[in-house]
């Protein structure tokens, strides 16, 4: 007989369970907590459930095709340590800080700029509360209440007094107390008592101690440009702000293939490229819309140009909305024509953002079959199932190197028996 060569276990079980790609930390497990075989459950009886069938008893390991958009924020507070750590416990191979600053030019993790209003605790801060560009308003007649709390609003050293909550405010507030209880039902407060805010430094310092990558995004200021302060006296530009992000990672020892940058903004792309090249090689260019990103809606044919200039330009990949990505085609998830387009132009894709709508009730329904991130396939969202289904058409189909998930646990689950 002859012997079979002595390999390492984890490679051995991945063998045996036909998960052959490369785990993104050697022998790191990963725990999946019971909602990716809950999502298992509601698929019809097909192929992909008997090959996720087949794998659910594991073991499981962390994969950077898995990437915690803003953490694990489906139930913890985006952008916390709790957040971060959640989802690298559930095999998140890529975590997320969005990049904005402060008052004092500290660059920190916020989805955007003047956020602090309803993913903190800042309106309960009456000394905070009243640097805030807008401070809160009660609700009265139709007019909802509100407020807006910047991070360039106050300091580094204030930002860090504030408590991560769960994104979401209550319109019809009369009160600030009553204004920072607005998470959505489907969503939790259990674990948002107080998150632990953190600058992209921490940021960076904590994913390295876990062992993950990271793709930073660089948000678009809410001020104007270059910024000005009691504490920023020289104005800071635009570029400034793209450069301060590199260095820290620079300064942290980061190498540059556990990097992907990130902007909605192609003048940060193009910088990154001509300024940057090591990381500029992997800078992820985000898009949204089409005619926001330049692609004209009635002229499909001109996007192949369009891609063809952009990878002459020096960009590797784009990450469009999962929308963008897949059509209804007679009644099935297929690739749309812009997915095809920027294969073609030898662009890689990455996919944003699985598991943030909710559940996915029937078109029709006030969900309007998944709301807007399944807006090309609304009228065959009708369950929970098209998570994953859509899932398989992203990995398999479309052929994307990664998924950005508030909810890690379902694309480490994938990542693991299907790639």
């Amino acid at each position: 007989m002859t012997s079979l060569p002595i390999l390492p276990a984890i490679v051995l079980v991945l063998l045996l369970t036909g998960c052959a790609s490369v785990p993104a930390v050697d022998n790191e497990t990963a725990q999946l907590g019971p909602r990716p075989f809950y999502l298992l459950n509601t698929l019809p009886d097909g192929e992909l459930k008997s090959r996720l069938e087949a794998c659910k008893k594991g073991p499981f390991v962390a994969y950077d095709f898995s990437i915690g958009h803003r953490g694990a924020p489906m139930q913890f507070p985006e952008h916390t340590k709790e957040s971060y750590e959640a989802a690298a416990i559930m095999g998140a191979g890529i975590l997320e800080c969005d990049v904005t600053f402060t008052a004092d030019g500290e660059l920190v993790c916020r989805h955007a700029q003047c956020d602090l209003h309803q993913t903190t605790d800042i309106l309960l801060k009456p000394e905070l509360a009243q640097k805030c560009r807008q401070p809160f308003v009660p609700a009265e007649g139709d007019q909802p209440a509100s407020a807006q709390c910047c991070t360039s609003d106050i300091t580094l050293a204030e930002f860090k007094t504030l408590c991560g909550k769960m994104d979401g405010f209550n319109p019809a507030a009369k009160t600030a107390e009553e204004f920072v209880q607005g998470t959505p039902g489907w969503r939790t407060d259990l674990y948002s008592q107080c998150g632990t805010v953190l600058s992209h430094k921490e940021s960076v310092a904590l994913f390295q101690q876990l062992g993950r990558k990271m793709t930073p995004e660089l948000k678009a200021p809410q001020v104007n440009m270059p910024f000005t302060s009691a504490q920023i006296t020289q104005p800071y530009s635009r570029e400034q702000n793209a450069q301060q992000l590199v260095d820290e990672l620079r300064q942290a020892g980061v190498p540059p293939e556990n990097v992907w940058l990130q902007s909605f903004e192609w003048s940060d792309i193009e910088y990154w490229l001509t300024r940057e090249p090591e990381l500029g090689r992997q800078a992820v260019w985000l898009v949204e819309d089409y005619a926001a990103a330049g692609f004209d809606p009635l002229h499909p044919p001109t996007w192949l140009a369009e891609f063809t200039r952009l990878k002459s330009a020096g960009l590797n990949i784009i990450a469009p909305a999962q929308w963008m990505l897949v059509q209804n085609q007679n009644g099935r998830i297929a690739p749309s024509d812009f997915a095809v387009m920027a294969k073609q132009a030898g662009l890689q894709i990455i996919s944003w953002s699985l598991e943030r709508s909710g559940p996915l009730y029937p078109s029709g329904s006030e969900q309007k079959g998944g709301g807007w991130y399944y807006q090309s396939i609304g009228e065959i969202t009708r369950s929970d199932a098209v998570t994953l289904e859509l899932l398989h058409v992203l990995a398999q189909d479309v052929g994307v190197i990664g998924v950005f998930s508030d909810w890690p646990a379902t694309t480490t689950f994938y990542a693991n028996c299907m790639l």
